[in-house]
C-alpha cells in the first residue's frame, strides 16, 4: 500500500471516539493569550485544525487484524524492511527476526525501551498503533529514515520509530509545530519530514556516540528537547541532507 492510499483510509474512516479525545490543549485567559503572544509559539490557523485533528485521531487508532488496510500496512512494512518481493503470514517467526517482540506482537507503554533478546541484535516490540507506520511507507532506500540508518548495526529501528512517532505528536499537541504548520499550511506533510529530520539526528548522535539499546533513551530525551524547542532546526538539516 502506498502511503497517499493509506492516509486517504484514515481521512475517510469513522474515527469517533479518539477524534472525540484527541485534542489539542488549549489555553485560556487573557493573560494565558498575552504570555502565547510574547514567548509562546503560535496557534495552528483555523484551517488547519481538521488536519491536526486527523492526525491526533490516527495517533489512537488501534492495530485492528480485521481490517484490510491494516494488515496491508504491516505488509508493506514488513517488504520495506527486509526488501522482499512477497508478503509474509500475519504471525509467524519471521517477526521475531526482524526483532519484534513475539510472534503475534506486544507492546510495551510509550517511551519505553524493551530488554534485548540473547540471540537478537535489537528486540522492538509490535506495535498495536499504526501511525508511526505511515512514514515508514513513504520511505525509499535513497530517502530517510530507512536510508540514512543501512550503515548503522545492532539499531533499534522499529522501537525508535514508535518513539519518535510519540515525540512529534506531542509536540503537535502541545502546538510547538504551530509555526512551521502555518508556514507550510500543512500538518501532516510536517510531521513526516520532522519524523524523518529526528531519524537523521539520531542517526548522526547514534555514530558519533557509538550508541546502544541500552543507552537509546539518552537520545530519545535529546531528540524530544530538539524536536519541540527546535523543530526549524532539525527541518532544515534534513533539507540539507537531501540535497546532497
Amino acid at each position: 500500500i502506498s502511503f497517499t492510499e493509506a492516509l486517504q483510509h484514515f481521512q475517510s474512516a469513522e474515527l469517533p471516539s479518539s477524534r472525540g479525545t484527541a485534542r489539542a490543549p488549549g489555553r485560556r485567559g487573557i493573560l494565558a493569550a498575552l504570555l502565547r503572544c510574547l514567548r509562546g509559539p503560535p496557534r495552528l490557523r483555523p484551517q488547519l485544525r481538521g488536519e491536526q485533528e486527523l492526525a491526533l485521531a490516527m495517533a489512537q487508532c488501534a492495530l485492528d487484524d480485521s481490517e484490510r488496510v491494516h494488515m496491508r500496512i504491516l505488509q508493506t512494512i514488513y517488504r520495506q524492511l527486509t526488501r522482499s518481493r512477497l508478503g509474509c503470514p500475519r504471525y509467524g517467526a519471521h517477526w521475531e527476526e526482524l526483532g519484534f517482540q513475539g510472534r503475534a506482537g506486544s507492546t510495551p507503554l510509550p517511551g519505553d525501551i524493551p530488554k534485548t533478546h540473547p540471540h537478537l541484535p535489537w528486540n522492538p516490540p509490535v506495535p498495536s498503533q499504526l501511525p508511526w507506520a505511515l512514514p515508514v511507507l513513504q520511505s525509499q532506500p535513497h530517502c530517510p529514515p530507512l536510508g540514512m540508518l543501512q550503515h548503522l548495526s545492532n539499531f533499534p529501528f522499529c522501537i525508535m520509530s514508535v518513539n519518535i512517532t510519540r515525540i512529534v505528536i506531542q509536540a503537535l499537541q502541545e502546538e510547538r509545530l504551530s509555526r512551521e504548520c502555518n508556514r507550510r499550511q500543512q500538518v501532516i506533510g510536517v510531521l513526516n519530514d520532522l519524523y524523518a529530520a529526528a531519524f537523521l539526528r539520531l542517526s548522526r548522535l547514534w555514530e558519533q556516540q557509538h550508541g546502544t539499546v541500552a543507552n537509546a533513551g539518552f537520545f530519545l530525551k535529546e531528540l524530544e528537547l530538539s524536536t519541540k524547542k527546535k523543530p526549524r532546526q532539525l527541518l532544515k538539516s534534513l533539507e540539507a541532507y537531501l540535497s546532497r
